[in-house]
């Protein structure tokens, strides 16, 4: 009876041991699975840390290159101004003294249209000489402008245009095109593509005839 009653509470004992060592097992996965899924959370987290840092390391390249290619865009931009500046300071350097060098070449031509007109030196023998000599100093002073891009506009039975041509009177006239330049007062010049002076012009109108017209009731 006695050996009985130690075995079963030998077995009790064994089963109680069992179960122990079942809950201990079990304790342990669920502190391993736990471990488990700490780990697994820290992995998300960083991989998470990893992405926002890679991307804002993206933006930050992103923004540098964008500096980088302004930066060099204004650069190109001051460059060009740049050699601009330098090609008109070269092309029109003189464009003021050009400018105020006209008047030479209109008191040339006044002084020869006088002297032609003047009777008083029509039988003079010497007044072929001195117009010729005075068109030899005109013809040199021409040669200067053309040599430095000054030209006169050439205007007569051109279509008036305010770029090039100031008008200074309308005339009547139904032989030409309204707007026709018909008469040059001062010859107009251009220094390559910049206008120094405008022409003065005198541009035709058509005559209206309806004045002339008498009406008869």
């Amino acid at each position: 009876m006695m050996k009985s009653e130690k075995n079963e509470h030998g077995k009790t004992e064994s089963q109680d041991k069992t179960k122990n060592s079942e809950v201990k097992e079990s304790k342990t996965k669920n502190s391993e699975v736990k471990e488990s899924k700490t780990k697994n959370s820290e992995v998300k987290e960083s991989k998470t840390k990893n992405s926002e840092v890679k991307e804002s390391i993206e933006e930050s390249l992103k923004i540098s290159q964008d500096k980088l290619l302004r930066a060099m865009a204004e650069i190109e931009n001051q460059r060009r101004r740049f050699e601009k500046e330098k090609q008109e300071a070269f092309d029109f350097g003189g464009f003021n003294f050009a400018a105020e060098s006209l008047p030479l070449i209109d008191n040339i031509d006044r002084a020869i249209s006088s002297f032609k007109s003047d009777d008083s030196l029509k039988d003079n023998k010497d007044l072929d000489k001195i117009i010729d000599g005075i068109e030899i100093v005109k013809k040199d002073l021409v040669s200067i402008f053309k040599k430095n891009g000054i030209e006169p506009i050439s205007c007569i039975n051109k279509k008036f245009d305010p770029n090039f041509h100031q008008a200074m009177l309308e005339v009547d006239d139904n032989t030409k095109d309204p707007g026709t330049v018909v008469q040059e007062m001062q010859t107009g010049y251009m220094m390559k593509s910049r206008l120094l002076r405008p022409s003065l012009v005198s541009v035709a109108k058509k005559r209206n005839e309806n004045k002339d017209k008498k009406w008869l009731f």
